[in-house]
């Protein structure tokens, strides 16, 4: 069952333009075994099939799967490390957030939703030295 909902969401991230190539990924974790079910690494989405989904423990060893996982693991493996009360995490690549990201500016307070939940703008995250993004 946790297979097939990887698969559908890996899928459906791209039929909706948001994992241009192969970039972006989904995975979910059972909580109950301890292991992640994740993307493999660069295996085209229409492509994929359950048996492609790789299985991890939370410090990463491959339990299941001849294929290798998402180079993003470190970063699912750390969110679901840190927050017991998720059962799964998207990393997606849209074309006009990550433009956004990449100008590094703030997202401005433009609407009553957004004010309702977050007062001003939603800061900008400043780069990571390439320690910090090797770090767990």
């Amino acid at each position: 069952m946790i297979r097939q909902q990887v698969l559908e969401a890996n899928v459906e991230l791209s039929r909706r333009g948001l994992a241009p190539f192969t970039f972006g990924n989904a995975s979910a974790i059972d909580r109950s075994s301890g292991v992640v079910i994740i993307k493999p690494s660069g295996v085209p989405y229409e492509a994929m099939t359950e048996r492609d989904l790789v299985a991890v423990d939370l410090d990463g060893h491959v339990v299941e799967g001849k294929r290798r996982p998402s180079s993003d693991l470190p970063t699912h493996l750390a969110l679901y490390r840190a927050f017991d009360s998720i059962g799964g995490v998207v990393h997606a690549h849209s074309h006009y957030a990550t433009v956004w990201a990449q100008a590094a500016r703030e997202i401005p307070c433009l609407g009553t939703t957004h004010a309702d939940h977050f007062h001003g703008p939603i800061p900008v995250v400043g780069h990571l030295s390439d320690d910090e993004v090797a770090s767990d």
